[in-house]
């Protein structure tokens, strides 16, 4: 068994890397770090997890983390795990970190929409964690930084197709929705249920975080530099993710050509699920899972493609695609823990 820890196991996505990691068969869930609830136990923050889960809430103590833990999920907000990664690596743990202080490779490209980096010198170790991409990286890394939902959803579908040269970079338009998890379970007036229900809007609009991140990975798959529109909305549910992202084709190629490239490239990724050519996927079928469904409609009079592509963004969009990662690191089966199967209802 694995001794794995949570660093800020209650928020959102912290309290879903428990619940994924208290029925994961390699793993012993050891120690869960809260500041805000540090003293009580878990299941009295989260009743659902009541009986399942015996531990209480502790403040962060990097010996005490290291001798309770050989791998720490860090699922606290941007820049602090900057501070914290260094100490843990050179204690010889494995850390997969859900904020994205970690998910670039260029440190200036960070610091335009984050904040300064303090620890530079890691980022060039980090293996960006998109895990059917990125596989082979991600098994030989000690860092891994963990996507953003929005990035998961969007580069799953494009990457195979840029990278193969179906698409004309320079058209990408990506017009994607999130449930408000997203926004993580600090109070905020965006998401007070008076003013998210009967509601639906763009937020950030080209001035997302998740843009530059997604431009990165798209510029080394294509070659060429990319800079993709794009815009985020805000939907009236707890979890849930949809994006549509439209793009003109270099060539004339048919609904076949398009699929085999998908198909082709994510063979074997039991989480990538294709449809059929004019079916479009729903995030209910992919609701508290690690699936990435992807279906895309051809526009044969334009020479455009429509393609579209659903995750849970707590789910595969964070904690479910960290576990993934971890299990790739620790060369355990990949779908270790993440056996749930969807609602048909």
């Amino acid at each position: 068994m694995i001794n794995v820890g949570v660093v800020g196991a209650t928020g959102y996505a912290g309290a879903e890397l428990v619940r994924i990691l208290t029925g994961h068969p390699d793993v012993n869930l050891t120690i869960l770090t809260s500041r805000q609830y540090a003293g009580q136990p878990f299941e009295s923050i989260y009743p659902a997890m009541k009986g399942l889960i015996g531990l209480d809430c502790e403040t962060y103590e990097l010996a005490r983390v290291c001798d309770k833990a050989d791998v720490i999920f860090m699922a606290l907000p941007h820049k602090l795990p900057m501070t914290f990664v260094p100490d843990l690596l050179k204690n010889g743990k494995k850390v997969i970190d859900l904020s994205a202080d970690f998910r670039f490779s260029d440190p200036d490209k960070y610091e335009s929409v984050y904040q300064p980096h303090t620890s530079k010198e890691l980022l060039s170790q980090s293996a960006y964690g998109l895990s059917e991409v990125f596989a082979d990286q991600i098994k030989q890394a000690q860092l891994i930084g963990n996507p953003g939902c929005y990035a998961t959803c969007i580069l799953l579908p494009l990457y195979p197709l840029i990278k193969e040269g179906l698409l004309d970079t320079s058209s990408l338009i990506a017009d994607a929705k999130s449930g408000a998890s997203g926004a993580g379970r600090a109070l905020s007036l965006t998401t007070h249920i008076c003013e998210m229900t009967e509601s639906f809007k763009a937020y950030k609009v080209t001035g997302h975080r998740h843009k530059p991140e997604m431009d990165e990975i798209l510029t080394a798959a294509a070659k060429t530099p990319v800079d993709m529109t794009f815009i985020p909305h805000l939907l009236p549910m707890a979890r849930g993710m949809e994006s549509t992202t439209y793009a003109s084709l270099k060539k004339n190629i048919t609904s076949r050509e398009i699929r085999d490239c998908l198909s082709d490239y994510y063979a074997g990724c039991p989480f990538i699920r294709l449809h059929e050519h004019g079916k479009a996927p729903d995030t209910a079928h992919v609701r508290g899972t690690n699936f990435c469904d992807i279906g895309f409609v051809l526009e044969e009079t334009r020479n455009r493609i429509v393609i579209m592509s659903v995750i849970d963004n707590l789910g595969k969009g964070a904690s479910g695609q960290a576990v993934h990662n971890m299990n790739l690191m620790l060369g355990l089966d990949e779908t270790a823990g993440l056996h749930a199967i969807p609602y048909p209802v």
